[in-house]
């Protein structure tokens, strides 16, 4: 089914527009493999003008400074947000495979609430802070420190959640008061197309404000790390792209945030509920195929459990397996593209060359059209090994035995990642203990939720630098300024 959503055109300096080169790639639907439209294939002329916008926009307008006129926009745009919802949960399923049922979560509706919230932060933000009087070196001084936009925000976003990620950089990078210029993966341009259209059809946004550039081009993305325009790179992806931004943008010096990798552990410890807690472990490594960095996709179970959890995880997923995501029923849907089903294989394979078996799943379903991955549980492998150690961003789980609650900490933190996981325990103090060791940036202890608006997403080690959402995720797009005046008045 071809979406009814307008065709996706880039947004520059507050215009609706192609790229001058005319040059536009195919949209495919992952669970069809159907074409469902084009979008603008930009080139670096279209970025350099797209950076030049912004930066003019920030640097030239009153934006920056003026905080009712952003507050006035950035609520336009979520009630177009919450207006277009139906348009765009239809078209994230088309164009991400994303399972129905998510679109009304953090596919969607979650992230556009999120950035409703965004809004009431800045309203309320202490932009100011008073410190008070001092006398450093005898000479009596009033201190404020003020928090204020760094500048020129270059946004790159993956495919996976990309409603999601695009609304959790726009939004506080824009309530912030800095400009952007928002590069979605080739793979969803069109979602990132209809936010722009948004923007500009039903906001007062200043054209520069907020930039949308498509391209498949990866030399044109990286201009966004290496302009010197540019003062700010938030980037969302794999661990090795991040290094190469990280390492692009190193000679101007600008800002950083990555949000990365992770190979997350699900700790289940020997006194836990151990059906609820590998079923939910199980389930979440089908959801959206497996495509999500914070997914616990090693499950550490009680050796002497080991052979009844592999029964619970394969059956579960049997139970799963895959459905066309239009169903509101289906939970795991299709992988983006050919070329994300091969490198899921490519892991498949790999588990079987380094002595793993799969308890169930293992290859592709019986389907004609997609790029599909059935739910797999691979047994038989150590830590030791590259399926259990690598991100393979697939709906595949891998079990692991461990011996006691030190065993279970030193494999979880035996990882290159730390973005995310898990610890279950019928001792709720046992848990929280467990869990103070695991080193990573969000854990979740006996089922606890910690996707939220207002709660900090990151993680440590090579999943990545700073952090999205909460305050701490508007923060990152702040610069902070201290002003000091001579104290007892006027000079």
């Amino acid at each position: 089914m071809i979406p009814a959503n307008p065709p996706a055109r880039l947004l520059v300096d507050g215009k609706l527009r192609g790229t001058r080169s005319g040059a536009e790639f195919p949209i495919v639907n992952p669970a069809t493999e159907a074409v469902i439209g084009r979008a603008p294939d930009a080139t670096a002329d279209d970025m350099d003008a797209a950076i030049a916008a912004a930066r003019r926009a920030f640097d030239e307008t009153s934006w920056s400074a003026d905080l009712s006129w952003r507050l006035h926009c950035l609520k336009q745009l979520h009630r177009a947000l919450v207006g277009a919802g139906e348009e765009m949960r239809a078209l994230t399923t088309a164009e991400a495979g994303a399972p129905a049922f998510l679109t009304s979560g953090p596919q969607y509706d979650v992230p556009v609430e999120s950035f409703r919230w965004t809004v009431g932060l800045a309203e309320s933000f202490p932009w100011t802070e008073d410190l008070g009087t001092a006398s450093p070196m005898g000479i009596p001084t009033r201190r404020t420190v003020v928090r204020e936009a760094v500048g020129v925000v270059g946004a790159i976003t993956p495919w996976n959640f990309p409603n999601q990620i695009n609304l959790a950089k726009l939004g506080p990078a824009l309530a912030a008061g800095n400009t952007v210029v928002l590069k979605p993966a080739p793979d969803t341009p069109w979602v990132a197309a209809e936010l722009a259209r948004l923007a500009a059809e039903h906001t007062d946004l200043p054209p520069g404000v907020l930039n949308v550039v498509s391209t498949t081009d990866d030399t044109v993305a990286v201009r966004l790390a290496t302009d010197e325009r540019v003062d700010v790179v938030s980037f969302t992806g794999s661990t090795a792209t991040g290094r190469q931004v990280m390492a692009a943008a190193a000679p101007t010096l600008k800002k950083v945030f990555l949000e990365l990798g992770g190979k997350s552990a699900a700790i289940v410890l020997d006194d836990a509920d151990l059906a609820g807690a590998v079923g939910t472990a199980a389930f979440s490594v089908c959801v959206h195929a497996g495509q999500g960095c914070a997914l616990t996709t090693r499950l550490l179970v009680p050796r002497e459990r080991y052979d009844e959890a592999v029964e619970v995880a394969a059956t579960t997923m049997r139970a799963i397996g895959t459905g066309d995501p239009t169903d509101p029923g289906t939970v795991c849907g299709p992988l983006i593209s050919a070329a994300q089903r091969d490198r899921v294989e490519s892991y498949l394979d790999l588990a079987v060359a380094e002595g793993g078996r799969f308890a169930t799943g293992g290859g592709r379903p019986d389907r004609d059209r997609g790029f599909w991955i059935e739910p797999t549980v691979i047994t038989g492998l150590d830590n030791s090994t590259r399926v259990a150690r690598e991100e393979i961003f697939g709906p595949v789980l891998v079990v692991i035995p461990h011996d006691g609650d030190d065993d279970a900490v030193r494999i979880a933190n035996d990882s290159p990642y730390g973005l995310s996981g898990s610890v279950d325990s019928g001792d709720p103090e046992r848990a929280r203990a467990v869990a103070g060791r695991i080193r990573t940036g969000t854990l979740a202890v006996n089922g606890g939720v910690w996707f939220a608006a207002d709660a900090p997403f990151g993680g440590y080690k090579q999943s990545g630098i700073g952090r999205e959402m909460g305050v701490d995720g508007f923060r990152e797009y702040l610069e902070t300024k201290l002003v000091a005046e001579p104290a007892g008045g006027d000079t």
